[in-house]
């Protein structure tokens, strides 16, 4: 017996529907995280999947930033490029996904996102926006076009990124001098919080666009400079509105024997590989509860 479909006219549907139907059916999707330059000195950071490369001679990328569905505004980086046709278009493997993510935060104009994502800017050699030095591959581009497709929430506008110099990492390339898709680990967009990891399939990111996270700037210099905690263990740690109080930790420490023997040895390597276990757990919280108690012994 054959399977039932289910068959749709967009124009009957809202915005929002259309978009969950595309993104959710569409993938993967790669990622292009923009780098970009307004008309002052601080640089915009954010990720975008309708993404990909349609041109080797002369080499074009595209990407995508769609007007806002929920009040059709556009959005940093299109503004910057509008201004001065620059884009660094960076790759995203497993390792830095979930600061990639807090990055998507909508932080003020202003801001910095390679800052509150914990990220390093590497200086560009042909354009004034950054690279991001921990991502495998960078594309320091012109835009040579940019085409909207419309003037509604949910519009895209076609952003033509002509690559102008290229950035690999050498522990990334294979024998033969070329990108290796095994050593990359690039990671890629499905629909909702769902990800797809190029080495080993299917993860979930919480996405953070309902709060401000606090970012990776803000995290206490003891537990940022952890020879433990890694970029995502960071950028989990940094996607939280607010720290946990004094009574929050205080809690947490008497509720737990385990906790208590852990923070009396004083092993602070110790006590940040158990918050790394708790945050791949998704228990950011205990994490923050467990890592500020640990900050009372040094």
């Amino acid at each position: 017996m054959s399977e039932s479909i289910l068959s749709l006219d967009p124009k009957e549907l809202e915005t929002r529907e259309v978009h969950s139907f595309l993104l959710g059916a569409v993938g993967p999707r790669p990622i292009a995280f923009a780098s970009t330059m307004g008309s002052g000195s601080t640089p915009n950071l954010s990720p975008y999947s309708f993404f990909n490369v349609f041109s080797a001679n002369p080499p074009v990328m595209i990407f995508s930033p769609a007007r806002r569905v929920r009040d059709n505004t556009v959005k940093h980086t299109l503004e910057n490029i509008r201004s001065n046709k620059e884009v660094v278009i960076n790759t995203v493997s497993y390792e830095m996904v979930q600061q990639m993510s807090l990055a998507s935060t909508e932080y003020p104009r202003g801001v910095n996102e390679f800052e509150k994502a914990g990220f390093t800017m590497l200086p560009s050699e042909v354009v004034r926006p950054p690279r991001v030095a921990e991502s495998p591959a960078q594309f320091e581009c012109k835009v040579t076009k940019i085409v909207p497709l419309g003037r509604k929430g949910g519009a895209g506008n076609l952003i033509f990124s002509e690559v102008v110099r290229m950035h690999f990492k050498t522990g990334i390339l294979n024998a033969q001098g070329f990108p290796d898709p095994q050593k990359q680990d690039l990671v890629s967009r499905m629909g909702g919080n769902w990800y797809s990891r190029a080495n080993n399939g299917l993860f979930e990111v919480e996405k953070p666009l309902s709060t401000l996270g606090i970012g990776v700037d803000q995290i206490p210099a003891p537990i940022r400079l952890s020879k433990v905690l890694t970029g995502n263990d960071l950028g989990r740690l940094g996607n939280i509105e607010q720290l946990p109080n004094a009574k929050a930790v205080t809690g947490f420490v008497n509720a737990n024997l385990q906790v208590r023997k852990l923070l009396s040895a004083g092993d602070t390597e110790a006590i940040h590989r158990q918050a790394a276990k708790l945050l791949e757990a998704g228990d950011t919280h205990s994490a923050w509860c467990l890592l500020l108690a640990g900050l009372g012994g040094e």
